[in-house]
């Protein structure tokens, strides 16, 4: 029993020791990451040179050809650059005047549930009151079709 704890416990200095060399060689290897982008060395420059001043940085403009650029594009609806709280809101208002039926400005659970109890009924093609996994599975959004060649 004394062989095994002896042999355990050099097993765990040796790789304590090991761990700890790795460490001291780990803390002194040169860094190879990638290269800091030019706002971040702009700034370090500035702060180093004892400067006040930062430079002047714009945001970052969103590309029209990906998704962030295309939602954006969808938000602001007058084009201007920029997005108002009128033109975020603007179509949660529409989709909310839709379940307001009586036009009080308020949603009360039946107006609510309506919505609801209609997908359900034009989802239960054999009107059972039950979901099968094909029906069920004919309620998920449908998603618009992409285009595979703009030609």
């Amino acid at each position: 029993m004394m062989r095994l704890l002896a042999g355990a416990a050099a097993a765990f200095f040796a790789l304590t020791g090991a761990f700890i060399f790795w460490q001291g060689r780990a803390a002194n290897a040169p860094t190879t990451g990638p290269a800091a982008p030019a706002a971040t060395a702009a700034l370090a420059s500035a702060s180093m040179s004892g400067s006040p001043e930062l430079p002047d940085l714009d945001p970052p403009a969103a590309d029209p050809k990906d998704k962030e650029g295309r939602r954006f594009a969808r938000a602001d609806r007058n084009d201007d650059g920029k997005v108002s709280i009128a033109e975020l809101l603007d179509p949660r208002r529409k989709a909310f005047a839709k379940l307001d039926r009586d036009g009080n400005g308020s949603l009360s659970f039946d107006e609510w549930a309506a919505r609801t109890e209609q997908k359900f009924a034009q989802a239960d093609g054999d009107h059972n009151g039950w979901l099968t996994p094909q029906e069920y599975a004919a309620t998920a959004p449908k998603r618009p079709k992409r285009k595979i060649c703009s030609c």
